[in-house]
């Protein structure tokens, strides 16, 4: 009977752990979503000159 009772609480810890896991991995997903908007928005006129620079380049040859 104790067998039964250790091999249930192992699957409900393993399932718990799995949960908090999922959870983990959408924080580190929207953290970067996060700072890849905020790096965008920075350098957005930085990225704008480049590929005027490479479109015209691209123009004259």
């Amino acid at each position: 009977m104790m067998y039964l009772y250790f091999r249930a609480m192992n699957w409900l810890q393993e399932r718990r752990e799995k949960g908090q896991t999922l959870v983990e991995y959408a924080l580190i997903i929207v953290l970067i979503a996060v700072l890849l908007i905020v790096a965008l928005t920075v350098l957005k006129n930085t990225i704008s000159q480049a590929f005027s620079r490479i479109s015209s380049g691209l123009a004259t040859s």
